[in-house]
């Protein structure tokens, strides 16, 4: 692969992965499914939980409560193209997060949830590249607090 088609490749994929945050906190969940390969999966093995197909994930993304408040810090991405149609990514996320927000500011607390996403990717048809498993590790983790 020339160096400049796997810089715009890389490039691509740490877009989508910074988009799909972007959706999470500040526009329709739901709308992550588009994101995805038709068949693609969201993978959770410690808690053996698998969303797996583009409308599994645009209904569970868009179960999340109306009232949740999130902001996502995404770090460390660092993706590898392996061929001209697949790429793969690891990177760390810090998760914050309330239930029950009515506006305003909320006082800053810890972390709900840090891990690390392991990713693939593939090119569509048409050029774009989606992500065809994303699977979540998570050391440390607690449960979403109610304001």
């Amino acid at each position: 692969m020339d160096p400049i088609e796997q810089l715009l490749a890389e490039r691509a994929c740490q877009r989508l992965l910074l988009d799909l945050v972007k959706r999470l906190d500040f526009e329709e969940p739901a709308s992550v499914a588009e994101l995805f390969t038709e068949d693609g999966t969201w993978a959770w093995p410690a808690g053996d939980r698998l969303v797996r197909g583009r409308d599994a994930l645009r209904v569970y993304f868009g179960s999340r409560p109306a009232d949740r408040l999130s902001r996502r810090l995404m770090s460390n991405v660092l993706v590898e193209v392996t061929s001209a149609e697949t790429a793969t990514a690891t990177s760390y996320f810090t998760t914050y997060r309330v239930d029950g927000y009515d506006g305003g500011m909320v006082p800053a607390g810890p972390p709900i949830q840090i891990g690390t996403y392991e990713d693939a990717f593939r090119r569509s048809p048409e050029g774009h590249w989606l992500l065809e498993t994303r699977t979540v590790f998570l050391p440390f983790g607690g449960p979403t607090p109610h304001l």
